[in-house]
């Protein structure tokens, strides 16, 4: 699992990474469930996590950091410990103890019905129409296309799950989203409660894809 994370939006592709090939000075992690880019001269650290156990399995986790100690993305293993530290085999990996706990997850409220986060994911859901979820931060850009099965509020984010993408959208973190139309596609952009843009962004080349949902802000001059 890849994974990205700002500003209330958890973006995750699952499945075989097929290909990792340099682009323009970007690493372009590829296959069939995976779609991502990413500026490795932005990380300064990775932090490696074993602590994370399911049902006996060990759930391997890295943190890639910038130098700000903020994480531009992370990769979680699904093979299990064995396969994970066959990996990381003759890297030169120092143990710090100095590197705190996660912090346990704070209670979040339900969602509301009416929280703007949900308004294009329902519309899509209603149409039926494939979409293009996008996650861009600077240094790190990550893609899912498809058809939306469900859209799923609980413990506190609207959550959208299929076997390859995941997306957790925290609650009353979206204030409105700015509609564009650029080369016949609309493309919904996600603000926060200051009008900023977020970097998650919902897309479809048919309009009626998000022909349910309330008006947007006004398009993009």
């Amino acid at each position: 699992m890849i994974i990205g994370k700002r500003n209330g939006a958890t973006h995750e592709r699952i499945g075989v990474v097929e290909a990792v090939t340099e682009e323009n000075g970007l690493l372009h992690c590829s296959g069939s469930a995976h779609d991502s880019h990413i500026d490795p001269t932005l990380v300064k650290r990775a932090l490696i996590d074993t602590s994370s156990i399911m049902s006996d399995k060990v759930y391997p986790r890295i943190d890639f950091n910038r130098e700000d100690g903020e994480t531009l993305f992370a990769i979680v293993g699904f093979g299990g410990l064995e396969p994970f530290e066959a990996a990381l085999e003759g890297l030169n990996i120092v143990v710090d103890p100095s590197i705190p706990a996660r912090p346990p997850r704070p209670e979040r409220q339900p969602v509301s019905p009416g929280d703007p986060g949900l308004a294009p994911l329902n519309a899509a859901l209603d149409s039926g129409q494939a979409v293009t979820i996008t996650f861009e931060e600077p240094g790190f850009t990550q893609r899912w296309t498809g058809v939306i099965p469900k859209v799923s509020p609980g413990m506190g984010f609207i959550n959208v799950m299929t076997d390859d993408f995941h997306l957790h959208l925290l609650g009353s973190t979206v204030g409105a989203w700015r509609q564009d139309e650029v080369d016949g596609t609309t493309i919904l952009r996600a603000l926060d409660h200051d009008a900023k843009e977020t970097g998650l962004t919902v897309r479809a080349i048919d309009p009626l894809a998000f022909a349910s949902a309330p008006v947007y802000a006004e398009t993009a001059p």
